[in-house]
Order: C-alpha cells, then structure tokens, then sequence
C-alpha cells in the first residue's frame, strides 16, 4: 500500500507521522515545493524507525516522479488561515494550488483515492474532482471527522467525562453550515438531552462550529494539525484496509437526505475505491433543514469557482 501526502506543513507532516506509526502502509511519499523540506522531513522520520518499531519507508520529495503508482492520496497543500481570515477568504489561491495538484498527481496514479483536507474544504474537495476527473466515489473530503472530535471533546469535557464515552456527529459544510447532530448525541449511553439542558446543548454546537477559529485566534500563526492529522490518518486506514468503517466525511450525496449533485458532510462507508455507501440517519426537522441549507451554501460557493477558471 503506497500513499502520498501533498505538503509538508505541520498538518502534512503529522500525518505522515501518525501513518507510518500505523504499521499498515508499506511506502508514504510527501511531496512538497519547498526544497530540502519534505527530505529532511522524512529522514528524520525514517531515523525513528527502529525506536518506533515501524518498517514503512517516507520518502521526501519536490516532484510528483516518485508518487506514481499510489493507492491513496491526502492532499493538504494550500493556504492555512490566519486570524479573522474565513475558510472562504483562501477560496481563489487555495483552488489554483488543487488544480495543480492534480494536474500534477494524477496522471501517475489513475485509480488512487484522494482525500482533500485544504480549505475551504467542500469547495476544493469538489474543484479537485472536476481537475481530476475522478469517479466521485474516489474524491473525498476530510471534515466530519475533525469535527465530531471537537464535539466529543466539549461535551466530554462539559460533562466531566471521557470523550470515548460520547457518541456524537457532525455534518454539513465544514465551516459555518455545520450542522452539529444533538439528536445523535449519546453520553455514556444516555441521550444529550437527557444529562444537557437546551441552552448548553446550543453553546456546545456553537463552540464546536467555532472550533477550529478558536485555535487559529490561540495560535496566532498557523492552524490545527494534530486532531486533523489523526482524523485524516482514520480515513486513510479505512480505505487502505478496506474496512467498510462508517464516519463522517465530505461526500458526493446524489439524493441521500433529499439532497443530489453536491459535496457535503454526511455519514459513508469507506473501503477501497473510497466512499462504498452514505449512511442516512434518522435527523430531527432542524437538523435536516440545516444540513440542505448547507447543501445550497455549498453549491453557491462551487458556482463561484467556476467563474475563476
């Protein structure tokens, strides 16, 4: 099994990491335009070798020569976000760098699985799919996954409880249109409203629609990486294994949820080839209202991109 991540950043870096720690990739190849980064990178990762007890070979490169031949892709290169900057604020430079990423990418490796985690997110994870050409199937977005962590973690934490021991998901549009699910929420078993009140319910959807600008205004440079990487990583070893693992991910829905013809946050199965199936499940009005109103979000923004080709 051969994957490539795209970018060498924080967020690119750790996930190769956390990958080859995984022990279930044979060869990750990390590509990135600055020079000696991406090598540097993976010689110091592949010294880790034998203290880590992992035999997958990192290779750091500044071309697309050696991704050739990869079953999946992460492509995290692009812009981060800086304080008061929206996701929607990197759309025009992040879509030139995904176009030519895969103009670049896939030629050399025609039936890969591309995970997109560049912001904004639904938007690019749609513009690589149009670059590519790809079935839809095999371009995916990397969102939901980070975000139902961050939900788990504030509730976990507002309750005083472990976050392995809430159940919990996000969906729609990672950005403002999330739509956190309350519904879905169990606490050690129980119901969300059953140990919540509404008006904490509301600050916990609230503080994890907010979730990443929150450490982006902490942080003051730069943006997530560790919850991120490890949300991608999951992705990664669901398709590599070809688990049939059910999670949120940004998704190409062709009437799931009385929605169609858009990417969007919903439940899947992944495998290999990628998304195998959506998962419905059973939203309150609410619920449902928000995910189509981030459906037309969505769409509205992919509209823009086309005027920037």
């Amino acid at each position: 099994m051969k994957v490539t991540v795209v970018g060498a950043g924080k967020y690119g870096s750790t996930t190769v990491q956390r990958l080859a720690e995984s022990k279930v990739i044979d060869e990750i190849v990390m590509t990135d335009i600055v020079e000696g980064l991406p090598q540097g990178l993976a010689l110091d990762m592949m010294q880790s070798r034998s203290i880590e007890g992992f035999e997958t070979r990192i290779v750091g490169t500044n071309t697309y020569e050696e991704t050739a031949g990869s079953d999946v892709c992460v492509v995290t290169a692009g812009l981060p976000r800086k304080p008061g900057m929206s996701r929607m604020d990197l759309l025009e430079v992040n879509a030139k760098i995904i176009r030519g990423v895969a103009e670049q990418f896939c030629p050399g490796s025609p039936n890969a699985v591309v995970i997109v985690v560049t912001n904004p997110l639904d938007e690019m994870t749609f513009l690589f799919r149009e670059a590519s050409g790809f079935p839809h199937a095999r371009v995916l977005g990397q969102a939901g996954m980070l975000d139902t962590a961050r939900f788990k973690h504030f509730v976990g934490e507002e309750l005083g409880v472990s976050p392995l021991e809430v159940e919990a998901i996000t969906l729609g549009s990672h950005g403002d249109t999330m739509v956190p699910v309350p519904s879905q929420v169990t606490v050690a078993g129980k119901p969300l409203a059953d140990v919540c009140d509404a008006e904490t319910v509301e600050r916990l959807v609230k503080r994890t629609r907010d979730g990443g600008a929150e450490i982006v205004g902490l942080l003051k440079t730069g943006s997530a990486y560790y919850a991120p990487s490890s949300a991608a990583a999951t992705m990664v070893e669901a398709v590599a294994g070809d688990t049939g693992a059910s999670m949120p991910v940004c998704a190409w829905v062709t009437g799931q949820y009385g929605i169609k013809d858009v990417y969007l946050g919903v439940p899947a199965r992944l495998g290999a080839g990628g998304v195998k199936e959506i998962v419905e499940l059973p939203l309150t009005d609410t619920e449902l209202s928000g995910l189509r109103e981030a459906a037309e979000a969505v769409r509205g923004k992919c509209a823009d991109l086309a005027q920037l080709a």
